[in-house]
C-alpha cells in the first residue's frame, strides 16, 4: 500500500520501498517519453530560432550544414539519416541549400553512382556564423544534465 503523510499528499502519495512499485511499463514509457518529447521540443525550439530565416537556412538544413561543416562529403542517404528527414524532404532541402549556393553536388570518385553533397565557401561562412550561438544552447543542455551529462546523452544516443 503506499504510504502518504499529510506533507507527501501535495507531492502525491509515496511508495513503500519493501512494496513492489505498481508502475506498470506503458505508464513508465508514457512518463519518459512525454519527458523526452519536452526536452527535445524545447531544445530544438531554441536552435530553431537562431537559425531560421532571415538569419539562417531552417532547422533541418542547419543540421546538413553542421553535418557537411566536417569538410567530407556525405551520400544522401547518410545525410538523411543525420536530419532524420524522409529522403524527398531531403532532396528539397539540398536543392534550396544548392539554389542558395551553400552546398555543392559532386559525383563520389570512388563510387561515380553516387552523389556526394559538400559545404560550399558561402555554406562555412554561415555555419561559423550561427555555430558558436547553437553551441551555447547546447552546453546550457548539457550544464542542466549536470555532472552525468555525457553519459545520460550517450546513453539516449543508444536510444
Amino acid at each position: 500500500m503506499p504510504v502518504t503523510t499529510p506533507d507527501a499528499e501535495a507531492q502525491g502519495p509515496r511508495v513503500n520501498a519493501a512494496e513492489p512499485c505498481l508502475e506498470t511499463a506503458a505508464e513508465s514509457r508514457l512518463d519518459t517519453a512525454a519527458a523526452l518529447g519536452r526536452a527535445a521540443h524545447r531544445v530544438e525550439r531554441r536552435i530553431d530560432e537562431l537559425v531560421r530565416p532571415p538569419h539562417g537556412p531552417g532547422l533541418d538544413a542547419w543540421r546538413v550544414l553542421d553535418l557537411l561543416a566536417d569538410g567530407d562529403g556525405h551520400p544522401m542517404s547518410e545525410i538523411a539519416g543525420h536530419v532524420m528527414v524522409p529522403a524527398p524532404t531531403l532532396t528539397k532541402i539540398v536543392d534550396r541549400l544548392v539554389e542558395r549556393g551553400l552546398v555543392y553536388r559532386r559525383p563520389d570518385e570512388i563510387d561515380r553512382r553516387r552523389v556526394l553533397v559538400l559545404i560550399a565557401a558561402r555554406g562555412r561562412e554561415l555555419h561559423d556564423g550561427l555555430a558558436p550561438r547553437v553551441a551555447a544552447v547546447e552546453r546550457e543542455v548539457r550544464d542542466a544534465l549536470g555532472a552525468d551529462a555525457a553519459r545520460v546523452l550517450a546513453a539516449l544516443a543508444r536510444l
